[in-house]
């Protein structure tokens, strides 16, 4: 992957995590530096720990795929991406009540959340034998970043662009998947 495209990947990635941060300080009426910064460290720690775990878990199976790893890396990314583009363009609204009330236990529950698909593109990284360490770490700085301005003036920003963030981030999955099926 060039570095490009593993800056698209984190930025994509993030979006699901900049959407929750953009709601929680929407939730909360107001920015505050030290939310954001909780925020900003547990989305962006799980987004980065998330791609190594599904990289090594999957390099025990890779002989087992190897001869469909990039039908894997494409399926896994075009399902992701399909699922942010579809909540995206979903009209049901997030609940806000736990947004409001972030304790330890909820920002976690959070920060796993919306780094679930982080641990699939480990898997596809694996599949198209990428080395984790520096995706995983633009991912988790990039997430950090992003999530932290969104909790900081997500009052500010509105609901409507976290959608157009989580649409924008589903649709470069799914073009980074293609252009790994196409390149095989």
């Amino acid at each position: 992957m060039s570095p490009t495209e593993i800056l698209m990947l984190g930025i994509a990635l993030s979006m699901d995590a900049f959407a929750v941060s953009v709601a929680c300080a929407m939730a909360r009426g107001r920015g505050d530096f030290l939310v954001a910064l909780k925020l900003g460290i547990a989305f962006g720690g799980f987004q980065a720990a998330m791609p190594a775990a599904g990289f090594y878990l999957s390099s025990f199976a890779y002989e087992y795929i190897s001869g469909v790893d990039h039908w894997i890396a494409f399926g896994l990314l075009a399902f992701i991406g399909g699922k942010m583009i579809a909540e995206s363009l979903s009209s049901k609204s997030e609940e806000n009540s736990d947004f409001a009330n972030l304790g330890i236990c909820t920002i976690a529950v959070l920060a796993v959340a919306t780094s679930i698909d982080a641990l699939a593109v480990g898997i596809s990284l694996a599949c198209i034998k990428v080395n984790v360490l520096f995706p995983a770490a633009v991912i988790g700085v990039i997430t950090f970043l992003l999530s932290f301005l969104g909790a900081l003036f997500g009052a500010k920003i509105g609901a409507k662009i976290g959608k157009r963030a989580e649409l924008a981030g589903g649709l470069i999955l799914v073009a980074i998947g293609t252009r790994i099926l196409f390149a095989c």
